[in-house]
């Protein structure tokens, strides 16, 4: 069994971080479509926010693997 390096763990990582990304902006546009109630607006906006976030965490651990801890 071939030993994982880091550059293939942190490429595996940020896959996964921005299908997530992807998957949440997803579920923010098919709320909406589908929703016509302020609460179905407040998920879809709640959906939109966690992509943000997933974005960020891309950005941050992008950041951490470069060594740029600030």
């Amino acid at each position: 069994m071939p030993v994982p390096t880091q550059g293939e763990t942190f490429a595996k990582l940020l896959h996964h971080l921005r299908e997530a990304q992807n998957d949440s902006a997803t579920l923010a546009h098919l709320a909406r479509a589908m929703g016509s109630t302020p609460r179905d607006t407040a998920i879809a906006n709640g959906w939109l926010v966690v992509s943000e976030q997933l974005k960020r965490m891309v950005k941050v651990t992008t950041d951490i693997a470069q060594g740029k801890l600030n």
